[in-house]
């Protein structure tokens, strides 16, 4: 069958059309909640040892199936929490290609107050909220970076060159947030030093706090590695003097440059994890994790990969496409 010139045209608009639109579809967009079904994500629990310190830091990895090396991304859990806590974030972001790993702090994770009833529970909880624990947290972290950057190095173990530690990142919840807040910037009254790991260059606060000790100004005015908070108009912590007024008072402290502050409305302190709501808690909106976990993959993709798209949509109208009317918003 013969074809006219027409028809052979027509059909060489139509590929154009065809070809250009696929490439604004996919070239284009940028889409922090697609995830890549080559990737497969095998969760690795193991135990750090510090001899320094007689102590052991059950860690939980989840390792992405790829052959070279990728960003890492450490998570601090909240009071009573473990490593198993939050892995709905832990899924997404290994899913997207990042090695995430998840540290559980002895003294002040589930084994506090583990057997006791509901009022010695809890204080007993409120008790492991401390500056020592605090401090035991942070040691942590230098330790488990250590530990990963000699296993990266180590013949024959199952991370030897699969970790980017150049690329790290820090986030935890609540005393994880405030764990986080210690290593990534923040300043503590009358020490001239901090506890700041320069080899986080990014970090995620979910629940973040002002210090009970010094003004927000004080401790949070020389932060210099980007910051993402996150918040909610209900997140007051179910014990302790962390409230709404506490967790908004940091990003007004913030200096510019890389700081963005998401408040979720009427987002609860457990609207950042995955266990059960409280009995009097209003029921999870749903869309509260998915902006969760869209903005901080964007968050990470900008700042841990150097991607100028996922820059680009952060810095833009992105987040407002995965957030509704009454979440607050903002960047400086």
């Amino acid at each position: 069958m013969k074809i006219s010139l027409f028809q052979t045209i027509r059909f060489l608009l139509i590929g154009c059309v065809l070809f250009l639109g696929s490439i604004s579809t996919h070239a284009g967009e940028y889409d922090p909640m697609a995830v890549s079904a080559n990737i497969k994500v095998k969760i690795i629990d193991i135990t750090v040892h510090d001899k320094a310190r007689v102590r052991e830091i059950p860690i939980r990895v989840y390792l992405p199936s790829v052959d070279s090396p990728l960003p890492v991304i450490l998570f601090s859990h909240g009071l009573g929490g473990s490593r198993e806590t939050c892995a709905y974030i832990g899924e997404h972001w290994s899913a997207r290609g990042y090695t995430v790993v998840f540290l559980q702090h002895p003294g002040s994770d589930n084994s506090v107050g583990k057997g006791l009833r509901l009022r010695k529970r809890m204080k007993a909880l409120k008790n492991a909220g401390n500056a020592h624990n605090l401090q035991l947290r942070v040691q942590d972290v230098d330790v488990v970076l250590d530990t990963l950057d000699k296993w990266n190095t180590t013949d024959g173990h199952k991370f030897k060159g699969l970790l980017e530690l150049k690329k790290v990142g820090m986030s935890g919840h609540s005393f994880g947030a405030r764990t986080t807040q210690a290593v990534s910037g923040q300043r503590f009254k009358g020490e001239k030093a901090t506890f700041t790991d320069s080899r986080i260059i990014a970090a995620l606060l979910m629940s973040p706090s002002s210090p009970s000790d010094g003004t927000p100004k004080e401790v949070f005015s020389k932060v210099s590695v980007p910051w993402m908070l996150m918040t909610g108009t209900r997140d007051s912590a179910p014990f302790g003097a962390a409230d709404v007024k506490s967790r908004l008072a940091v990003f007004p402290a913030l200096p510019p440059g890389g700081k963005y502050e998401l408040v979720l409305f009427e987002a609860e302190h457990s609207a950042f994890t995955a266990s059960a709501m409280r009995r009097r808690a209003k029921a999870r909106n749903p869309n509260h994790h998915q902006a969760i976990l869209a903005i901080s993959t964007a968050f990470w993709d900008a700042y841990l990969r150097k991607d100028t798209v996922a820059r680009k949509w952060l810095d833009g109208d992105g987040p407002r496409t995965v957030l509704e009317k009454r979440d607050a918003w903002q960047i400086k």
